[in-house]
């Protein structure tokens, strides 16, 4: 504990500090509880997200399976050309927002390629537009977890060290003044016995 003036302009700092910290606390731990719960909403979207894929990539190569053609696509033939995203606000906290994507698709003969080559690049985007939100909701919950960690630390800081330590000066500063105040009176007392003392005795040494 850092030493302090044993003042009353130290104890109002203190009593200031102490209000300020009370008054902060609460909206730190809200704001740390809305990180928890919205970390966890998108960790269950990705999951969801990511679960879809894996669903649809089963139904892809089943799919494809049953023309017995699956040389004929390959996965170069579809890429991401542009991600789009935008921005949102989360407890203070920019996050990027998954919007979307445009896609590329390889030059292949519609005469030497089998029909189902469209409906599989389709599906492919599909695919490739899943992982890009996967990727994107992971950032979210990078971005939010980061901020987490620095407001525990605060609510930390203040719960455990901040205001107790506040209070145990605030304490102290009282005790020490109260016991300024009573010595005050004690020596006040003393000096009033030693005046009327010297005053009767000079009385008497008159008469």
């Amino acid at each position: 504990m850092a030493k302090i003036k044993l003042t009353k302009n130290e104890q109002k700092v203190q009593k200031d500090a102490l209000k300020m910290y009370q008054r902060y606390l609460p909206t730190l731990t809200l704001k740390k509880q809305q990180l928890q719960t919205e970390i966890r909403t998108i960790e269950a979207k990705a999951r969801e997200v990511r679960a879809q894929r894996v669903a649809l990539e089963k139904e892809f190569s089943e799919w494809i399976s049953v023309f017995g053609e699956e040389d004929a696509f390959k996965p170069d033939m579809v890429t991401v050309s542009n991600i789009k995203k935008g921005f949102g606000n989360i407890a203070g906290v920019t996050i990027p927002v998954y919007e979307g994507a445009d896609f590329s698709r390889g030059d292949y003969d519609l005469y030497e390629t089998p029909l189902w080559i469209d409906l599989a690049a389709d599906r492919m985007e599909k695919a490739l537009s899943l992982d890009l939100e996967a990727d994107v909701l992971d950032e979210q919950v990078r971005l939010l977890s980061q901020e987490l960690r620095t407001t525990t630390q605060r609510v930390n800081l203040f719960e455990k060290v901040k205001i107790p330590e506040t209070k145990a000066n605030i304490k102290k500063i009282s005790v020490y003044l109260g016991d300024e105040q009573v010595a005050s009176v004690v020596r006040s007392k003393i000096s009033k016995k030693k005046l009327q003392a010297n005053a009767d005795a000079a009385q008497e040494a008159a008469e």
